[in-house]
Order: structure tokens, then C-alpha cells, then sequence
């Protein structure tokens, strides 16, 4: 069990790794939103669990590619993304401006700032790899 939890440690550590990740999600979140094909992956059938699961799913990984980053600087960014979204949206012939899919957002943001345990060890340092150490 040790060395699946020092696996799991060192994945949530890859700094490089959940920044290409939030690159590629954005662009992903970008395309989805204003494409007018249909999704060509599973979707909820509730527009709102959409935009909810994304902007978790993109708070997390926020947090896990700049740990020490302040809320204060990505929270507000991730939801002027959001609204970003929405205000292009709403000059699509094919979309609508929503801001009950702007709550959604928050919320999930919201949800992506409580307290999770992968999170918190992807935040531990380790004293061996600092210069102070030396």
C-alpha cells in the first residue's frame, strides 16, 4: 500500500503534467461549448450537470498544476471564463446566453475548492527535493 500511495503522490505532483492538462481541457471546454455539432462524447442530459462536472473538473486541476496559487487569483479567473463562454454563446445562432448555466459554474468551481485528499498530498513538501535541504 505504501508504494501505490508514493505512485499517487508523485502523479499529483507532476506540476507539467496538470498544466498541459488544463491547456487541453480549456480547449476541449472551448470546442464543446461552441460547436453546433452534436457532442461526440457522452454528455448528461441536463445541460447544468455539464457545466457543473467541467468547471469542477477544471478547479481541480487548476489546483493540482499551481498548488500554491491563491484561490483569489484562479476562482474569479475560472468564472470569467465562464461568463466568457456564455457572452460568445450568445452570439451564436445555434446557442443561447444562460446564466442559470453561469451558476452552474460557480458551482461547480465551488465544489472543486473543498478540501480533497489527493489534493492535499499533491501539496505536501518533500524537504529531500528542496534547495534548503542542501
Amino acid at each position: 500500500m505504501p508504494r501505490i500511495r508514493s505512485i499517487i503522490v508523485s502523479i499529483l505532483a507532476m506540476r507539467r503534467l496538470w498544466q498541459a492538462a488544463l491547456f487541453i481541457s480549456i480547449a476541449a471546454i472551448l470546442y464543446l461549448a461552441t460547436t453546433s455539432n452534436s457532442y461526440p462524447i457522452p454528455a448528461a442530459p441536463n445541460d447544468k450537470i455539464n457545466h457543473l462536472i467541467a468547471f469542477l473538473e477544471l478547479t481541480l486541476v487548476t489546483r493540482l498544476a499551481w498548488p500554491r496559487l491563491s484561490v483569489l487569483w484562479y476562482a474569479p479567473a475560472l468564472l470569467v471564463f465562464g461568463l466568457i463562454l456564455e457572452v460568445v454563446q450568445a452570439n451564436l445562432p445555434y446557442r443561447d446566453f444562460s446564466l442559470a448555466d453561469l451558476t452552474a459554474d460557480a458551482v461547480g468551481i465551488g465544489l472543486g475548492l473543498l478540501p480533497w485528499p489527493g489534493l492535499r498530498l499533491a501539496q505536501e513538501t518533500d524537504l529531500r527535493k528542496s534547495p534548503e535541504s542542501l
